[in-house]
């Protein structure tokens, strides 16, 4: 089965910076985008988790998907988000992302409900026929409680729509599943510390937090394992990279790093909203070390030609 559309490169979920009083800072928000698409990222995506979409009602996921579309100008591919509890939000906000003129939609598992396969692969079908754009799953079990089994793959890939899966598992046995199994739904790295495994099983994207700060790192592995196949130096790279890995995943302030990574590069990203808290100091002291090395070894590595 041919695939509507190929996803394809470094797609960075936006964050949303916000004033002190959390309304969202438009100016700031036009920033980031314009700063993403100078350095080289493949696609955006509005209303994922990294943008805060969890605190966000629908109407304001829309007018923000509605604002990237707008400051891109179809420079980039645009994915818009459409996970949520209710499956009339999602629906909602599959029908805007069509209405918006976007170019996919990102499909994860309702959270909290834990649906079977069949159930699940239902929900999505629905949220699928609402949007008709193409899809990127989003397999993400350790904050959906549903693992996207054999079942929901089986049923929802006979949908061309489907042509995308960003694996947020972190069991490596389900990278060797889907590309084997599943070939006609593009396998991209959700797992930011797996990404050299994820390429050298052929996935042709990767969705990592970190690009919107670090786009050009994050696309200098891209370009050295898929584009050129140049595994050795891959691995330099993610060698210079895993350190900003263990920064990004613990301590649970993944959304908070980035967007003070976002704030070192001088475009004010602000707070997060509740229930989250800011970073700190030593959370951000230890970011900005690791951001100063990683830079200096990448472009180093980068300079040999």
């Amino acid at each position: 089965m041919t695939p509507v559309f190929r996803f394809q490169g470094i797609y960075t979920p936006v964050v949303t910076p916000y004033a002190d009083d959390f309304s969202v800072d438009w100016d700031a928000l036009a920033e980031v985008i314009e700063y993403l698409v100078e350095n080289g990222v493949h696609g955006l995506i509005s209303g994922g988790s990294t943008g805060e979409n969890y605190a966000q009602t629908v109407d304001e996921r829309l007018e923000l998907a509605r604002f990237t579309h707008h400051r891109l100008k179809g420079r980039l591919p645009l994915v818009v988000g459409t996970g949520a509890m209710l499956t009339p939000d999602s629906i909602a906000l599959a029908h805007g992302a069509r209405q918006i003129g976007a170019d996919a939609i990102l499909l994860a598992s309702p959270p909290y409900s834990v649906p079977t396969d069949r159930e699940n692969a239902l929900n999505a079908l629905a949220i699928d026929k609402a949007a008709d754009l193409p899809v990127m799953l989003y397999n993400y079990p350790h904050r959906t409680g549903t693992m996207m089994g054999a079942e929901f793959l089986d049923r929802v890939g006979r949908s061309r729509n489907f042509c995308g899966i960003k694996e947020s598992s972190g069991d490596i046995n389900r990278v060797h599943m889907l590309a084997r199994d599943y070939p006609h739904i593009k396998l991209g790295c959700g797992m930011d510390d797996q990404a050299l495994e994820f390429f050298a099983w052929g996935a042709p994207f990767w969705v990592c937090g970190g690009s919107n700060f670090l786009p050009r790192e994050h696309v200098a592995l891209y370009e050295a394992c898929v584009l050129k196949g140049d595994f050795a130096k891959g691995r330099r790279i993610m060698s210079a990279l895993m350190p900003l890995m263990r920064v990004l995943e613990q301590g649970g302030k993944f959304i908070q790093t980035i967007k003070h990574g976002v704030s070192m590069n001088g475009i004010p990203a602000g707070a997060v909203r509740p229930p989250l808290k800011g970073l700190n100091k030593d959370d951000k002291r230890a970011l900005e070390q690791v951001t100063r090395v990683l830079k200096r070894k990448i472009a180093d590595i980068m300079a040999e030609g």
